[in-house]
């Protein structure tokens, strides 16, 4: 694993073009966010929106109209250049992927940054239950669920969960754990059968990677970030701005505070 010893450092390389894989199990001390840019028309429904669903779509914080700093959570940055990975959504539909958005930024674009569970990775990894994603270097299995976000508007679809297998006899310290972040997702929304949450097959993400399930392990689920991505789809939004799944925007913010 590549030591980045700050969130300013994995900041810069992404900024640079040095930086496009999963940001996953980096920057244990910070926040990890998940980034959605709207036009300014659409922003006080996407608020409600996140409002509404509040599990998979913890708001950290909302810039001002046409402003790229996070100056809350990392001031002096750029939203522009410092994910690692963006995608662009145009009426629905994904447009292209790339590494930065200086060329599509307009003076009425809002950011939002998002809590993400990663955050609360390290806490697991702290009381020696790393997830697997994290001990294999993977991206983190993403489906989207049978389970419908509450509509705001035009904003509407389905709840984005990933994935994380667990040790039958660690399921309780998992959730106890996770449960302490609620401004990265919390409390896992199921454990057990991913087909009660609407997942036929738990070995094809929609995002991401797949990780094995081995005998003797539960797979726990959590509200995820990505769901914007997959409301974007389902609400046809003219125009939506998200970082590439499993690369994140780190934040200063510390772990443990919101």
């Amino acid at each position: 694993m590549t030591v980045v010893d700050s969130a300013a450092a994995l900041r810069a390389l992404a900024r640079h073009g040095q930086w496009r894989g999963t940001t996953g199990g980096y920057c244990p001390g910070c926040q990890q966010a998940n980034v959605v840019i709207l036009p300014a028309d659409a922003a006080m429904e996407f608020a409600a929106f996140c409002t509404r669903n509040p599990v998979p779509c913890p708001i950290l914080e909302i810039t001002p109209p046409g402003d790229p700093e996070p100056a809350r959570a990392a001031p002096g940055a750029d939203l522009r250049t410092d994910v690692p990975g963006y995608r662009v959504y145009r009426n629905g539909a994904l447009a292209e992927k790339r590494g930065d958005i200086r060329d599509l930024w307009r003076d009425d674009l809002v950011a939002f940054l998002l809590g993400c569970s990663f955050t609360f990775e390290h806490a697991l990894v702290e009381a020696g239950v790393p997830p697997r994603n994290v001990q294999m270097g993977t991206m983190v299995s993403m489906f989207r669920s049978g389970i419908e976000c509450v509509p705001a508007g035009r904003f509407h679809g389905p709840m984005v969960v990933t994935l994380r297998p667990v040790a039958e006899d660690k399921v309780s310290l998992v959730r106890e754990l996770s449960a302490r972040y609620p401004h990265a997702h919390g409390a896992p929304i199921h454990v057990g059968d991913p087909a009660a949450i609407g997942i036929r097959d738990a070995s094809r993400p929609d995002y991401g990677e797949p990780v094995p399930i081995r005998e003797g392990e539960v797979p726990m689920f959590w509200g995820c970030g990505v769901t914007p991505q997959a409301v974007a789809v389902a609400a046809k939004v003219e125009l939506m701005i998200t970082h590439e799944p499993s690369q994140m925007f780190l934040t200063d913010l510390p772990r443990e505070g919101t």
